[in-house]
């Protein structure tokens, strides 16, 4: 597998770095979201015939991690094209293809991805969110939380579980939900980080669907779901890696110029070797995240799915170190509204706690990689 970028991948890192740097820190979501839209970045993963790029993971994922670097990441490039655009490309009707793919990729549509429950965590054996038959309509009701962009989304693929007539036991189905649905409502969550995308609870009170509501086959709902959380990984990888970068970025250029003795306090190793081992792990990081990321637009499933765990976990690390010692080099002025780092304390946390936390993640290799029994 190869290591080494190529001429393509390296244009549009460069294109997309120059996008980030127009808008910079002080971005407007919509303003950037809309200019990303015209360059066609938002659909770069998605296929050329419903007006996407061809590309994949791979090319989305420097799309994000580049704005990222740049101080302006697009939290709904991980929902709406990489999760919810992958899964109803491959796994969509021919009419669900076209009424959704285009718009996806032109951004004119945007889809948010409603999996996580109150009462589930990180265990979706325990989704209690029930879809079941009537007529020709499903049925939806349960709850969801901490579901991002709901009020600037035009449905939301929700994950919920039906029965199975041959055992009884509830798998996982995925069924697209418009906003404007009845019985679908939404109840903002007062978060205490400041994003552009807000986190909502949602609540599904008999929710009435049509029967092409439902992505997919109703019996292959769990590798459905998982075809949209390998790149969920990826990407949050991709969102990491960027604010570590940014963060680093500005403690460097800092460092360089700050002088309070006879030299730049960058010349000193107790500020230049934490800089350096942040940079070495940020590289680190992004390699799996390459790793995981070509996997995934191989069609190796299996192997994706390690990767893609390994490399979340390995950005997650690396960008909360990264950014914690951003603000130390900077010292109090790492803390002032100036320099825009002390806002990434509480949001660099959130790729250690999302999509899966990092526990959860060691247990996932513990047991699938290293095959040691589970305590659960």
């Amino acid at each position: 597998m190869p290591t080494i970028e190529t001429d393509e991948h390296k244009a549009l890192r460069s294109a997309v770095a120059a996008l980030g740097k127009r808008h910079g820190r002080a971005y407007d979501r919509e303003a950037l979201w809309s200019e990303a839209a015209k360059l066609g970045y938002l659909g770069v993963n998605l296929p050329e015939a419903y007006g996407g790029g061809g590309g994949g993971i791979s090319e989305l994922s420097i799309v994000l991690e580049e704005l990222g670097a740049a101080g302006c990441p697009l939290l709904m490039l991980v929902v709406s094209p990489a999760i919810c655009g992958t899964v109803i490309a491959r796994f969509g009707t021919d009419a669900q293809k076209q009424h959704w793919l285009p718009a996806l990729a032109d951004g004119t549509r945007l889809m948010a991805f409603g999996i996580t429950e109150p009462d589930a965590g990180s265990n979706s054996h325990r989704i209690t969110t029930t879809a079941h038959r009537d007529g020709d309509n499903w049925i939806l009701n349960g709850r969801k939380v901490f579901i991002s962009g709901v009020d600037i989304a035009d449905a939301t693929l929700i994950v919920g579980r039906t029965e199975d007539a041959r055992t009884g036991r509830l798998k996982p189905c995925l069924f697209i939900v418009p906003r404007d649905t009845p019985g679908f409502t939404r109840r903002a969550i007062d978060m205490e980080l400041h994003a552009a995308e807000k986190q909502f609870e949602l609540t599904l009170d008999d929710v009435r669907l049509p029967a092409d509501a439902l992505v997919g086959d109703e019996g292959a709902g769990l590798l459905q779901l998982f075809a949209g959380l390998n790149p969920e990984r990826i990407m949050t990888a991709a969102f990491a890696i960027g604010m570590g970068r940014h963060a680093l970025a500005k403690a460097v250029e800092y460092a360089r110029d700050r002088q309070v003795w006879n030299t730049p306090i960058g010349a000193h190793q107790a500020i230049a070797h934490p800089l350096a081992q942040a940079h070495i792990d940020l590289e680190l990081a992004r390699l799996m995240m390459q790793k995981a990321a070509r996997l995934y637009d191989a069609g190796d499933d299996t192997g994706a799915g390690e990767a893609a765990n390994m490399a979340k976990y390995a950005a997650g690390e690396a960008c909360v170190k990264a950014v914690d010692q951003a603000v130390h080099t900077l010292g109090g002025n790492g803390l002032t509204r100036e320099y825009g780092l002390a806002s990434l304390i509480t949001a660099a946390r959130v790729a250690r706690i999302a999509p899966v936390s990092r526990e959860m993640i060691l247990n996932y290799v513990s047991h699938q990689t290293l095959g040691l029994p589970k305590s659960y």
